[in-house]
């Protein structure tokens, strides 16, 4: 009883405190002199994330649909590319994250250690192993869509490093890229709601980097489909509840990845007027934004919250290049990633399995 009533006055002086001591937590991490920039140092430092997991098969969260007692096998048979990282996509993003890398700083420590573990997870044989796994029936929504649209991301990022080994890579990589643009394809019209949610099925999110290949190879099919659905799903918004976000396992912000959509299939004028409906608030040069707190980071879903302030991070750069006027939000997302950086890499695999990338990410979108 004595340890419960002193448990209890903690909690009431800490409540009596909180707003306080929140608002100085997240001053000084948004003041301090951690670098928002992308350098080589950092580089080297969130490079040794998936470096470290792209290969590493257990801890393993498969997610997959059992239909029969033969589908019980290794993760590294059931996705011979893609088993590390705790999960498929989070593997798919670790290893979009290492060639972004690469392209970049060409001198990244380990490199040559990198493209070794690169070839020989891409090889042909494990990608036509893991589209088999996808053409399995009971496997048609496997990381639908935010799967889907980082596998798209890293093939964008293949498509566009100018080296023998990511024309190889890429080659390695089509038959899968090329399943997963007609599972695209063959959704979206099926798909009458968007999906407003914080997490892995944000609609938003999925048509974002999806888009984003079908401009950088010139796939026009997939991308008018995705600016048709777009403009279906989110033209009429307005008036975003921005103060109901985030919720407590959020790592994508459902009004501002929508924003994110809606700048690029949309002119600029048009986006402009857009927005003001959308999220008037952006506008005023004073606006703020608390980042996301997280308050355990060793809890698998609390974690989350942190790659919400880098996503949101990115969102927000996105918004301020696409109309110059909302310059101010800048300095907003890089509260937001400053927040979060220094706790990247804390040795909690659950955050360090994934938070890299969208570090790296939100660190990309700062630049010009």
């Amino acid at each position: 009883m004595k340890k419960f009533f002193s448990y209890a006055c903690l909690l009431l002086f800490l409540s009596c405190q909180a707003p306080q001591k929140i608002t100085e937590e997240i001053t000084a991490q948004s003041d301090s002199t951690q670098s928002v920039t992308l350098t080589l140092a950092e580089a080297n430092r969130l490079a040794l994330l998936p470096q470290n997991c792209i290969q590493n098969e257990y801890p393993n969260k498969p997610g997959a649909t059992i239909e029969r007692k033969e589908d019980l096998q290794e993760p590294t048979q059931l996705h011979p590319a893609f088993h590390g990282c705790f999960d498929w996509h989070s593997s798919v993003h670790g290893h979009w994250m290492l060639v972004n890398l690469l392209k970049q700083y060409p001198q990244l420590d380990g490199a040559a250690e990198i493209k070794q573990k690169l070839a020989s997870n891409i090889s042909r044989e494990n990608i036509l192993a893991e589209v088999a796994y996808f053409k399995k029936g009971v496997n048609k929504s496997f990381e639908r869509t935010y799967g889907w649209a980082w596998l798209l991301q890293l093939a964008t990022e293949l498509h566009t490093w100018d080296t023998p080994l990511a024309r190889r890579l890429e080659a390695n990589l089509q038959p899968l890229t090329t399943f997963i643009v007609d599972a695209y394809l063959d959704f979206l019209p099926k798909l009458i709601y968007p999906i407003r949610v914080g997490e892995h099925t944000n609609t938003a999110f999925g048509l974002t980097l999806a888009y984003d290949y079908a401009v950088v190879v010139n796939h026009q099919v997939l991308k008018l489909m995705i600016v048709e659905k777009a403009k279906a799903f989110y033209l009429e918004d307005a008036g975003c509840p921005m103060n109901w976000e985030p919720s407590g396992f959020d790592f994508l912000s459902p009004c501002l990845e929508e924003a994110n959509l809606m700048r690029r299939v949309l002119g600029q004028e048009e986006f402009r007027t857009w927005l003001a409906q959308f999220m008037p608030t952006l506008g005023d040069s004073n606006f703020q934004l608390e980042p996301g707190r997280v308050s355990d980071r060793t809890d698998g879903k609390l974690v989350h919250l942190d790659g919400l302030n880098f996503s949101r991070a990115w969102c927000l750069a996105g918004i301020a290049k696409t109309l110059p006027e909302y310059g101010h939000l800048f300095t907003v997302a890089q509260e937001h990633i400053a927040y979060s950086l220094p706790n990247v890499v804390d040795g909690a695999y659950e955050g360090e399995h994934w938070l890299a990338s969208f570090a790296i990410h939100a660190l990309n979108g700062q630049k010009p």
